[in-house]
C-alpha cells in the first residue's frame, strides 16, 4: 500500500489499472495497493455468521436512515470519513453489553452499556419453581446507564433475568441467582 502526495496524474484517478493496481481514496487520501482477488479457500462457518450479521446490519441501516430523526442521531455518532449510514450499520452489527445488576432491597438496578444507546432493559421475576411472577420494564436513571426496576419481592431460591435491547433491536439475556 502506498499513499500518493502531491501527484497530478493520479489526483483524478481511481478505480483498477491493468488488473493488477487499485487507486482509492480515503479519508481525503489517495491509496495505491495491490488488487485484491477472491479468496480460493472455502468460508468458515464463523465468516459466514458474520457475513449473515453484516446483511442484517446493512439492511437495518437502509431502512433506519429513513427516518430523519436517527438518521441525525446516527449523523452525530460518526466521525472523520464516516456517515449515518455507517454508525447505523455498527450499532446494528454490535449487541448491548450488561456490566452490572445489583439488588437494593426489592429494586433490581441494571447497568447497561452499548456504544450508541439502549433502547430498553425488561426484568422477569421467576421463583424457585421458574414460574413466572413478574415482568416490567426498568425506568433508566439519572446517570444515563443505570436502569431500575421496582419488583414487589425477591424471592429466595428464584431467579432474575434481565432483558438489555438496544436500537436496532439487538438483545443481550442476563440471569442472576437469589439467595
Amino acid at each position: 500500500m502506498a499513499l500518493v502526495i502531491d501527484n497530478i496524474l493520479l489526483q483524478v484517478v481511481r478505480g483498477t489499472i491493468g488488473d493488477q493496481i487499485t487507486i482509492y481514496e480515503r479519508n481525503g487520501r489517495i491509496i495505491m495497493a495491490k488488487k485484491r482477488g477472491p479468496s480460493n479457500n472455502k468460508p468458515t462457518k464463523k465468516q459466514l455468521e458474520a457475513r449473515y450479521k453484516m446483511k442484517v446490519a446493512a439492511a437495518y441501516a437502509k431502512v433506519i436512515i429513513q427516518d430523519p430523526e436517527l438518521k441525525a442521531y446516527y449523523k452525530s455518532k460518526a466521525g472523520p470519513g464516516q456517515n449515518a449510514y455507517n454508525m447505523a450499520v455498527k450499532d446494528a452489527y454490535h449487541s448491548p453489553e450488561v456490566q452490572d445488576i445489583r439488588f437494593e432491597d426489592t429494586t433490581v438496578v441494571v447497568t447497561a452499556k452499548d456504544e450508541f444507546r439502549v433502547a430498553e432493559v425488561e426484568v422477569k421475576v421467576l421463583d424457585a419453581a421458574d414460574v413466572l411472577l413478574e415482568r416490567g420494564k426498568a425506568i433508566l436513571g439519572r446517570n444515563g446507564v443505570d436502569w431500575y426496576y421496582k419488583a414487589a419481592g425477591l424471592p429466595a431460591g428464584g431467579k432474575v433475568i434481565v432483558v438489555v435491547v438496544d436500537l436496532p433491536g439487538n438483545g443481550t439475556v442476563r440471569e442472576v441467582m437469589l439467595e
